[in-house]
Parts: C-alpha cells; structure tokens; sequence
C-alpha cells in the first residue's frame, strides 16, 4: 500500500510518558508515516510540552507538524512560537481555532482560523504546509452546515494546504463533505482522521461531545460486549477496516490515525489494510 498515513500523539505529562512516546514512535515510524502530528491544549497550555515532543520526533528522523491554535493567542506571541519552529527547521503546521480556555475572557488577536493560516503565509512566506480541520458532520459550535462549510472554505482561500478531518464513522458524511466544498471551489486534499476504538466508552465520550455519529448497531453491539475486552477490540478492529477500506476505495488521499499515544490498534489495523513496514 502506498497510500500516504500521518499519525497524531498528544504531548505527555510525564517523564514516563515522554519514554513511552518514544517507542510508540519507534513502532510507528517503521511504518513509513508522511509525518507525525502533535495536540497542542487551550490558549498554548501545552506550548512547552507540544515543542518539547515534535523536537524529539524530528530527532528520531521524522516529520513532525505541532497544532497551532489561535483563540486567546496574540500576533506577537505566534510569532515567537512559528519562530522557535522554524529555528527547528520544522515547516509543516497543524492551525486550528482552538477552543477558548477556561477563565479566559478575551479570545485574542484572531476569532477563526482563517486568520490564523493568512496570518502564518503573510509573515512566513510560502515555505510551510498548513493543514486545516475539517469537519464531516460539520462542527459541533456551528447551528448551520453552510455557514460551516464557508469557514472552511475560506481556510483553504486563505493558505491551507490540505485538512485533516474530526474522527467520524460515516464514510458517506465524509464524501458529501469533500463533493460540497469541491462544488465551492475548495480543492485542496481532505485526509480522513481515523480514530480505533482504543476505549469504546472513552470514544462515545468523544463523540458525543463532538457531534460524531456512532452507528447505533455498532454502539449496541459494544455495549452488549459488556466487559469483553477481546471481543469489542476484535470488533472495533473489524468496524474501522471496513471504514478505512471504504474510504480507500472512494479515492481518499490518504489516512491520519488518531492513536491515542498507543501503537497495538495502529499498527494492525495498518496491517490488515496493506501497510507494511519500510525496510
């Protein structure tokens, strides 16, 4: 398979996590990934922590593109952080609006994240890949699906250079989202993000919060799996092959698999779809 995959980690905590990270990276770059991308937490809260992981991605020979929010973020601040990344020669950026912090009473210098990719190619040039978000069943803050088609629509308009979508289990809800903003004159690739079901109730907890339909089949099937550990990873496994092999199949340009920092899932749902290790 030459499809090209990314895979997303958050930033850990812990001088654990940070070591558990690693060999997740180590098992996961032996799948040939185009890069590796790296959450970045309301208003910069995991600033330090995102930088400090992308530096040790880049480190181990990968390609590492952080998250950039900008709600509760300045211009003079982005600044400094798009500055650090270029010392770092890291040139390929995840720019999001991000989610107002707690306690946070001003959202900052920018309201969307069309700002914020117009921001970055005015003061940074031409050399960067920015990848937006996307949304198939279209964002949770938004009451009107054309009003959130535009803002993505205006994202592309504004630099990006691809999007990667929220995790969703609706091939169709994926294809109509790429033929509408197709048909709006946005062209740029759309990667499907790709959530396993790492914790079924974790995942539930995700969607609903975001607006993501679980099919009813597949919740009750896992809800009736009860604590059946074997049985919902098996099934789980099954439920996103066949999305990814659908998605394959309908011409997506390629996968971005949240994992959750864990690599077992990843790695064999990359497997069974064809994915081999590079040598």
């Amino acid at each position: 398979m030459t499809l090209p995959i990314s895979f997303e980690f958050f930033p850990p905590n812990t001088p654990v996590g940070d070591e558990k990270l690693q060999g997740v990276v180590r098992q996961l770059g032996a799948l040939g990934p185009e890069f590796f991308s790296v959450t970045y937490g309301a208003g910069g809260s995991t600033r330090e922590k995102t930088l400090h992981t992308v530096r040790a991605i880049a480190q181990a020979g990968h390609e590492a593109a952080p998250h950039l929010s900008c709600i509760g973020s300045t211009k003079d601040g982005l600044r400094e952080i798009l500055a650090t990344y270029r010392a770092q020669n890291i040139r390929r950026i995840v720019a999001l609006r991000g989610d107002m912090p707690s306690g946070t009473a001003s959202a900052g210098d920018f309201r969307f994240a069309a700002e914020l990719v117009r921001f970055i190619r005015e003061t940074q040039g031409a050399d960067w890949h920015i990848e937006v978000a996307a949304y198939p069943e279209y964002h949770p803050g938004e009451r009107y699906a054309a009003r959130d088609l535009r803002h993505y629509v205006d994202k592309i308009a504004a630099g990006a250079d691809s999007a990667i979508t929220q995790f969703f289990f609706n091939p169709d809800a994926y294809f109509h989202f790429v033929d509408q903003t197709r048909a709006l004159g946005a062209q740029a690739p759309v990667v499907p993000g790709i959530m396993p079901f790492h914790n079924f109730a974790r995942i539930a907890q995700f969607a609903a919060r975001d607006g993501i339909e679980i099919p009813r089949w597949v919740a009750l099937k896992m809800e009736g799996y009860l604590d059946d550990a074997a049985s919902i990873r098996a099934f789980g496994l099954d439920v996103v092959t066949a999305l990814c092999r659908r998605l394959i199949e309908g011409g997506a340009p390629g996968l971005h698999f949240y994992t959750m920092n864990q690599a077992p899932l990843v790695i064999e749902l990359c497997e069974r779809l064809g994915f081999t290790p590079k040598v």
